[in-house]
């Protein structure tokens, strides 16, 4: 059983909902990524999402945007972030999930990239830019490796949900709203109809992210889905310049206070 499956299942038998943080691998550099990932464990995060840092990630927002900007111009590659996973499985058995751009897959190789990712323990990947018609080869490749291919939907996907969902594993990543990432005060989309019409699809664990900025979001979203994915509210928290050890005790004490209303 993957890693996705058995946490999971996990919080199911507990009655909790999943904790999804994503980070950039590499913001501000690789051995501070691998810091805050161990942080982000000990704070209570079910599921990591390391972004793959990309020139032109059309679906984040400026924060992600800008943490992609930094790590490429520390001169992060692929291969450093596969070092940074096994390094991080030699102490932790946490999912691990990339997020990645079909550009940085195809150019590394989709077989080489996914046959590394195994290697490396990765459990899945997000691909936001990946066409539904091109998903076949990547999917046989990754089904291959034992890696989930994790379906992404938004709100404008409807009738699309039932084809982008069908050989999907581990969760749906529900998108809450049309436009890029980015912490939010509130969100606009009718969020009940939306998940019941993905929920009317597939009995695939869903969790909701993009614009969750706290706990407070977070309270008010955990009874529509199993699990919530907060990214920019954290990547913000490790972009404001503090000392690494004041950055990891703001971050940690934020993920903290996710998990506690999950």
């Amino acid at each position: 059983m993957n890693r996705i499956d058995r946490r999971f299942d996990d919080l199911k038998k507990e009655g909790k909902k999943a904790l999804i943080t994503f980070i950039t691998a590499g913001d501000p550099d690789i051995d501070t990524t691998y810091d805050i990932v161990l942080a982000l464990e000990e704070a209570g995060a079910d599921i990591i999402e390391l972004g793959i840092p990309y020139s032109d990630p059309l679906a984040d927002g400026p924060t992600i945007q800008a943490s992609s900007q930094r790590a490429l111009a520390k001169g992060i590659k692929i291969k450093d972030i596969m070092d940074l996973v096994m390094r991080i499985r030699e102490k932790s058995d946490i999912p691990i999930v990339y997020l990645v751009y079909y550009n940085s897959v195809f150019k590394y190789g989709i077989e080489k990239f996914l046959e590394d990712s195994k290697k490396a323990g990765v459990d899945g990947l997000i691909i936001p830019d990946l066409p539904l018609e091109e998903r076949k080869e990547v999917l046989d490749i990754a089904d291959k490796y034992e890696i989930y291919l994790i379906p992404l939907v938004a709100p404008t996907s409807k009738e699309r949900i039932k084809a982008i969902t069908e050989n999907g594993k581990g969760f749906v990543y529900c998108v809450t709203l049309t436009g890029v990432t980015g912490a939010r005060e509130e969100i606009a989309t009718d969020l009940e109809e939306y998940m019941r019409l993905v929920s009317s699809y597939t009995s695939m664990p869903k969790a909701l992210g993009f614009g969750i900025s706290g706990p407070e979001m977070a309270r008010k979203l955990k009874s529509l889905s199993d699990g919530i994915v907060v990214g920019s509210a954290i990547v913000e928290r490790i972009a404001k310049g503090y000392n690494r050890c004041e950055m990891l005790k703001e971050v940690k004490e934020f993920v903290s206070s996710l998990r506690e209303v999950l």
